[in-house]
């Protein structure tokens, strides 16, 4: 079965419609259901997105990519700096 990958606002409305239902009287796994997701994404989900907002959301994915590529920048540098050290230690 294809996996489907879910951007950050179709996860938030998702989350928003199972919410409803779920105060609506719906089980979580019957609201789960109905929005075509299992039961296990929506707690995963909810951990990671649940009180945000559209906007909020968008500047946490921001934020997680400039990470990646300030985590990518360090490695580099300490790479850099392990030749550098390597070489002026005159062991090659």
């Amino acid at each position: 079965m294809a996996q489907v990958r879910y951007s950050t606002e179709q996860i938030i409305h998702k989350l928003r419609e199972i919410e409803f239902l779920i105060s609506q009287g719906a089980s979580v796994k019957v609201a789960c259901r109905q929005a075509s997701i299992a039961d296990k994404t929506y707690y995963k989900w909810r951990k990671s997105y649940g009180g945000l907002r559209l906007d909020q959301a968008k500047k946490f994915k921001e934020i997680e990519r400039e990470n990646v590529r300030l985590k990518k920048l360090l490695a580099e540098a300490e790479l850099d700096k392990a030749i550098l050290k390597e070489a002026a230690s005159g062991n090659f």
